[in-house]
């Protein structure tokens, strides 16, 4: 039987779809993939594409539209998803409060979404000490743009998002986090080396050591170079801060990491920190969500812990 049972008036019959039917739709909709949405799903290829289809006869219109690039939603799919994250949140919260009624241990789940310097210098800690204290909770967190974030938790694609405090959150509630900001870091006995203060204009006439191509920050730096006629000219793109570091130190040029980074990677390789003088360089973290009251149990006290 069903954990849920939507029913939908219609000419032929009535419409009905399940929770994992609901849950699989959010991925696909979400990965904006059918395979990727079906590997979120834990679903073979071939059973995700029956069960969307299946989906679509049931509501008699289309939900998405297919091309070589994935799939994108269809006015249909679009008031489907929003009805879909409802129902499922709270499904959710039925399930952790008839758990806690029980005296049993529920496993939960929340899904986070973070910039580049919070995802790498803050939240492995925080995060590792709040699984290991809720055993029973599993976290899914990816890697976004503070604006992508603050759209996307407003959506409710994710309970909480941790964002640059320079995001205009709209009508999120926000919470203070953790403050750091983005230094240069170049070869010891660089030209720029022992500089109060650099423009990041100026950078942009080195040679950089940066990020992939999907990394938040990444994307964040070249729109900035963007704003003033530049591309920087990246020499390697590499997947952490402390890669970067070490290509730094090996000479192949400069590169722009967080300051706590420069801090632990300038104890033993050679390197130094030349603060950004921009503003922007300057980070205040905030955690946002839409609605503190109506998370999860396990998602407030994930705010909670990180707010502490």
């Amino acid at each position: 039987m069903p954990l849920c049972d939507l029913s939908f008036a219609r000419h032929e019959g009535r419409m009905r779809l399940d929770l994992d039917d609901l849950s699989l739709f959010r991925h696909v909709a979400e990965a904006g993939s059918i395979t990727a949405g079906a590997g979120r799903a834990n679903l073979a290829l071939a059973a995700a594409s029956t069960r969307v289809r299946n989906m679509e006869a049931a509501a008699g219109a289309r939900l998405f539209e297919r091309s070589r690039g994935g799939v994108t939603l269809t006015p249909a799919g679009h008031a489907l998803l929003a009805h879909a994250r409802a129902l499922l949140a709270r499904a959710e919260r039925m399930r952790e409060e008839l758990d806690a009624y029980a005296g049993g241990g529920t496993a939960g789940h929340v899904r986070v979404l973070s910039n580049t310097n919070a995802l790498t210098e803050f939240l492995p800690e925080a995060l590792g000490r709040f699984l290991a204290a809720h055993p029973q909770v599993t976290v899914d967190l990816q890697e976004r743009l503070s604006d992508e974030i603050v759209g996307l938790v407003a959506e409710g694609v994710a309970e909480l998002g941790v964002v640059a405090a320079t995001a205009d959150t709209g009508g999120l509630e926000t919470y203070p986090f953790r403050t750091d900001r983005f230094v240069l870091v170049v070869p010891r006995g660089h030209a720029l080396a022992g500089r109060g203060g650099i423009a990041f204009a100026d950078v942009l006439d080195h040679d950089l050591v940066g990020l992939d191509q999907g990394s938040a920050l990444q994307r964040f730096l070249a729109a900035r170079a963007a704003k003033i006629g530049r591309r920087p000219k990246l020499r390697v793109r590499l997947r952490s801060f402390d890669g970067v570091c070490r290509m730094v130190e090996a000479g192949v040029g400069v590169g722009i990491v967080p300051e706590t980074t420069a801090r632990v990677s300038g104890r033993t390789l050679a390197i130094e920190a030349v603060p950004l003088a921009d503003e922007w360089a300057v980070r205040e973290l905030h955690i946002c969500v839409r609605d503190l009251a109506a998370l999860t149990t396990h998602a407030r006290r994930l705010v909670d812990h990180l707010r502490e």
